[in-house]
């Protein structure tokens, strides 16, 4: 096999092997967390910038069929070359933010994952801020080696390990690749969304586990491919429609 495939391999089980010594005990936590929130009504939101937790975990055969994304944005197109030179467009993150909350289906006891391997963008401090303000238990999934060693983008200086309820390490080191290869000047493979999914997978067998000690059974996705799988589906998202879990 090829060298790098084999140090890929590698450098894989060490970050779960980091993960799983370091984390275990702050996965086990959310886990109780997330499943007391579901128990009691609540709804488990995941918020991605665009490292895998989204299209990971919604909709995924084995996956809680309750995981809810939220995402917003806001297009305004009316340009002007005059106007944009000379007026800048204010700066609206916080309106925006607390616009697209309101809108949302979030509320006081949920959680609310936010995955970002820097977490230096000024909307997810921001976001994580006003959920908190909520009563949202906020959980960040982010690399706490390369975010502080990055400044961040919100007025307030916060990365998002310090704007977090709760922070859960990636271990993805700075820059987020992993490999070093001869004639390249950038490493390959980046740590972020493999260990995110392996974090956030670990999660969801914590919530499962501690569902079913509670006496609840949730609802659970099989497989769309399967014999009779378009139906089965259906009827699990009416099911969890009906009871919330």
């Amino acid at each position: 096999m090829l060298l790098l495939i084999e140090d890929y391999f590698d450098v894989v089980q060490s970050k779960i092997a980091e993960i799983r010594a370091a984390e275990s005990a702050k996965i086990a936590q959310v886990a109780q967390i997330c499943a007391d929130s579901i128990a009691g009504g609540g709804v488990v939101h995941i918020h991605d910038t665009g490292h895998m937790l989204n299209s990971e975990l919604i909709g995924r055969a084995g996956g809680l069929v309750g995981f809810t994304p939220f995402s917003f944005g806001l297009n305004v197109a009316n340009p002007n070359s005059f106007r944009d030179r000379t007026s800048p467009a204010p700066n609206l993150t916080s309106e925006i933010i607390s616009l697209a909350l309101k809108r949302s289906n979030i509320r006081k006891g949920d959680v609310l994952f936010i995955g970002s391997v820097s977490g230096k963008s000024e909307n997810v401090v921001e976001l994580a801020l006003q959920a908190r303000a909520m009563g949202v238990t906020v959980v960040g999934i982010t690399s706490i080696a390369y975010s502080s060693q990055l400044e961040s983008q919100h007025p307030s200086g916060r990365r998002l390990f310090e704007a977090a309820d709760i922070v859960i390490d990636n271990h993805a080191p700075y820059g987020d690749a992993m490999l070093e290869a001869d004639g390249l000047d950038a490493r390959v493979c980046p740590a972020s969304g493999i260990c995110a999914a392996v974090i956030m997978w670990a999660i969801t067998a914590g919530i499962v586990e501690n569902l079913l000690a509670k006496g609840i059974t949730p609802t659970v996705y099989r497989s769309v491919n399967a014999p009779g799988g378009p139906e089965d589906v259906r009827e699990r998202q009416n099911r969890y429609k009906e009871l919330g879990y």
